[in-house]
């Protein structure tokens, strides 16, 4: 998204099946979609591989 016209048109309640799933995983995401997510070096391999699992599974989740 670029602009407030193409981030107006974002599909919100598949956003929030996807930040429910995330957070049923134990990951925490920024609450809002219009909003950024960090990697820190606090982060691990582990922690990236969990979180790449999560995704997976919560886009599924959300597309079903």
């Amino acid at each position: 998204m670029t602009d407030w016209n193409s981030a107006s048109k974002s599909d919100t309640e598949a956003f929030g099946r996807f930040f429910r799933n995330m957070l049923d995983s134990g990951i925490y995401l920024p609450p809002s979609q219009y909003e950024a997510a960090f990697l820190s070096a606090a982060h691990t391999e582990q922690d990236v591989q969990k979180t790449i699992a999560a995704a997976k599974h919560a886009f599924e989740m959300v597309a079903a």
